[in-house]
């Protein structure tokens, strides 16, 4: 399958993040050390909305597909930036989007594209022309769900996530048949009564729990799973109003395609008091580890921890600081955070907007080296 390997088409970028690792690693070798001051613009695509881009185009056989907000695909000459052609969305005036009305783009599959939007719905756009094919409902806008993530194609299933966390939802992953837009399974983040991980919840706090899933994740075919990172628990900041770890928030959950099952899960900051959403994309990597060929995942959380954890069982290997951290002295043998709570009024570093956030990281396999955006802020939280 083409999506299974992308890595020998340097020439186009087929899924967010590059690939199913989501390294965002090209080995083209045209630009050097030695010539990139000769390169000379081009092209320039005028954007027709204010705000920002947070879009990653794809680029499938010289035509690029990129996403401008709220909900608009445009079709490009990647080499000249004609516009083939412009597909605009319009969402329901129930929309109620956190943090910017963003659209981070779109997947494909064959003459195929995919496409969230604000208002909670999956749109599937003929690549060619630019025409609607099929549009499902995700979830009810009214009660704060959106999606702002690029989708994932996996075999036959469109996977996507879904945001809202800050308006009291129950947050979820979701595939959907890439021919009919019919749900086939969906993956609540947060437990029911009765579910594993729902221990970790009091009363019915687990109903409104956040766990929004808003940046794309990864896939591995030799394991078959894909692997997505999990938000914040509801609500923000004042984890007292909901004792417990709060699984599967501020979490990489790994779970089967063809069914939606969890396999395993690890999180990374239980009872979150600081809004430090585990939504950074999982980057996998085959490196030796201790001497023998492993299967790892690397993680530059939110929290201010990077993380290293075997991919096939969920387990910690390693974790160190990456930024400036006070909210936890370190990490025991099993990943968990060694807390510090600051006290009410004090700096805690990292602050809200963490040591990183969902800017997405890249891996070089030729200098074994993992490269992320990352800064040393803080922010004073107080209680009640």
């Amino acid at each position: 399958e083409r999506l299974k390997n992308a890595e020998r088409e340097p020439q186009n970028w087929l899924t967010y993040g590059g690939g199913y690792a989501s390294n965002r690693y090209t080995s083209l070798k045209e630009i050097t050390p030695q010539n990139v001051g000769n390169l000379e613009h081009q092209w320039v695509l005028q954007g027709q909305v204010l705000g920002a881009w947070q879009s990653t185009p794809l680029v499938v056989d010289g035509v690029m597909y990129v996403t401008e907000r709220p909900n608009d695909v445009l079709a490009l000459d990647a080499k000249t930036g004609r516009v083939f052609w412009l597909y605009r969305y319009t969402n329901s005036p129930d929309q109620r989007v956190c943090c910017g009305a963003n659209n981070r783009g779109v997947a494909i599959l064959g003459d195929t594209l995919f496409m969230g939007t604000l208002d909670a719905h999956l749109v599937a756009i003929d690549a060619k022309t630019g025409r609607a094919i099929w549009n499902t409902t995700v979830a009810d806008p009214k009660l704060g769900y959106s999606v702002t993530m690029a989708p994932l194609v996996i075999k036959d299933k469109v996977v996507i996530g879904v945001g809202g966390g800050e308006y009291g939802i129950r947050g979820f992953v979701a595939a959907y048949d890439v021919h009919t837009g019919k749900e086939v399974w969906k993956f609540h983040t947060i437990p029911a009564p009765g579910e594993p991980g729902a221990e970790t919840w009091s009363g019915d706090a687990w109903q409104h729990g956040g766990g929004s899933v808003w940046v794309t994740g990864s896939y591995d075919p030799e394991l078959n799973l894909t692997y997505w990172g999990v938000g914040n628990p509801g609500p923000d900041w004042n984890s007292e109003q909901r004792p417990g770890d709060n699984l599967y928030t501020d979490s990489v959950v790994a779970l089967d395609p063809d069914t939606g099952k969890l396999k395993w899960h690890f999180q990374f900051t239980p009872n979150d008091n600081y809004d430090y959403d585990s939504v950074q994309v999982p980057v996998l990597v085959d490196v030796p580890w201790q001497g023998k060929p492993a299967k790892l995942m690397l993680w530059a959380n939110r929290n201010g921890f990077f993380y290293v954890l075997d991919r096939v069982t969920g387990k910690f290997a390693r974790g160190a600081p990456f930024t400036k951290v006070n909210w936890a002295s370190g990490l025991d043998p099993n990943g968990r955070p060694i807390q510090t709570p600051q006290p009410p009024g004090e700096v805690t570093w990292p602050g809200n907007q963490g040591g990183t956030n969902w800017y997405t990281p890249s891996w070089s396999p030729r200098t074994q080296l993992f490269y992320f955006s990352a800064w040393e802020g803080y922010a004073s939280v107080y209680r009640h």
